[in-house]
């Protein structure tokens, strides 16, 4: 895919300038870094396996779905290395 075409699909993207918002956060305070880890799981919470009748029932991960997972993901990430990197944290409460 060329870059043209990429740009090109972000002009129809209705979530473009919220998920540039999202991504543009910085993290410069612990105490906001660790209300992010909190907030943000650290794997999806509706993935499960089902155990019934002997039979096993996986239910697939619905995160994908947020058409927002990405930047979230992205955010948790930058505040787990703000914490580790700047504070000198360990942050292994919040690693699954």
């Amino acid at each position: 895919m060329s870059s043209t075409s990429i740009h090109r699909n972000k002009k129809f993207d209705l979530l473009w300038p919220l998920r540039q918002w999202v991504d543009g956060i910085e993290i410069n305070d612990r105490k906001f870094a660790h209300i992010v880890c909190r907030v943000i799981p650290c794997q999806c919470p509706f993935e499960r396996k089902l155990t019934l009748f002997g039979r096993t029932l996986h239910i697939p991960p619905f995160c994908k779905l947020n058409p927002l997972y990405d930047e979230f993901v992205g955010l948790r990430f930058r505040a787990l290395s703000y914490l580790t990197d700047v504070c000198g944290e360990d942050v292994n409460k919040y690693i699954c």
